[in-house]
């Protein structure tokens, strides 16, 4: 038997299909709902650039602190326990800056993206999941969003002592599977990370806006997402 919540997203679904003229009164029109989702979008990355693009945005928080990848940690733990702890915490340091550093440019991009998105994009994210908005993102940014990062975090990295000697040393551990072969280059890891941890947060708010649109204080986002 059909549940009362069912009947509501049916409804919604085929009112979402009739013309304009024939749906009734409560129903969501296009219109509102790829605005909705820009909202959401724009919301999210505003919120994403806000947290990120700052001191201790990336260092401070450890669900996107960028640490050493694959077995680099253990390598860096044995120089730690040789005295040279400091070296470390100075290349950690500097690639966490260089993604802090490297994050508010994004907003430009992400922004257009948002403005550029169809009728059409916006119902189909709208219908999506948690994450739906948020993955059409990183479609439509994350390749030129790295070419952007990429000279901010290399300009960032290239003063500090392990910084040179990085590239060497994860190269040849990528040679034996210690190291993803992806993240053998230091500008390019810390680049790629920063997005990830860019994406991350911009879900997070789009997952709370779905969840709680009352709560977004925004009267479209509570009539767009408050009926699904």
């Amino acid at each position: 038997m059909p549940t009362p919540r069912r009947d509501v997203l049916q409804a919604l679904a085929m009112s979402l299909l009739l013309p304009l003229s024939t749906r009734p009164a409560w129903a969501l029109s296009e219109t509102d709902a790829a605005s909705g989702i820009r909202t959401a979008l724009e919301r999210g990355a505003e919120s994403a650039v806000s947290l990120l693009g700052r001191t201790d945005g990336f260092l401070g928080n450890p669900r996107v602190r960028i640490e050493l990848p694959g077995q680099l940690k253990d390598a860096a733990r044995l120089l730690k326990a040789t005295g040279q702890g400091k070296r470390v915490d100075d290349l950690l340091t500097a690639m966490n800056r260089a993604a802090e550093a490297a994050v508010p440019e994004a907003k430009t991009l992400l922004v257009s993206a948002v403005k550029n998105m169809s009728v059409e994009d916006g119902l189909q994210l709208l219908r999506g999941g948690d994450n739906a908005a948020t993955r059409f993102f990183e479609t439509k940014t994350r390749t030129p969003l790295s070419a952007k990062f990429l000279p901010i975090v290399t300009h960032a990295t290239e003063r500090v002592a392990l910084a040179d000697k990085y590239n060497a040393v994860a190269g040849k551990a990528a040679n034996f599977g210690l190291v993803r072969s992806e993240d053998a280059n230091l500008q390019q890891y810390v680049t790629g990370k920063a997005l990830d941890g860019l994406y991350l947060m911009i879900g997070e708010e789009e997952k709370k806006i779905r969840q709680d649109p009352v709560g977004s204080g925004s009267a479209l986002l509570k009539k767009v997402f408050g009926g699904l």
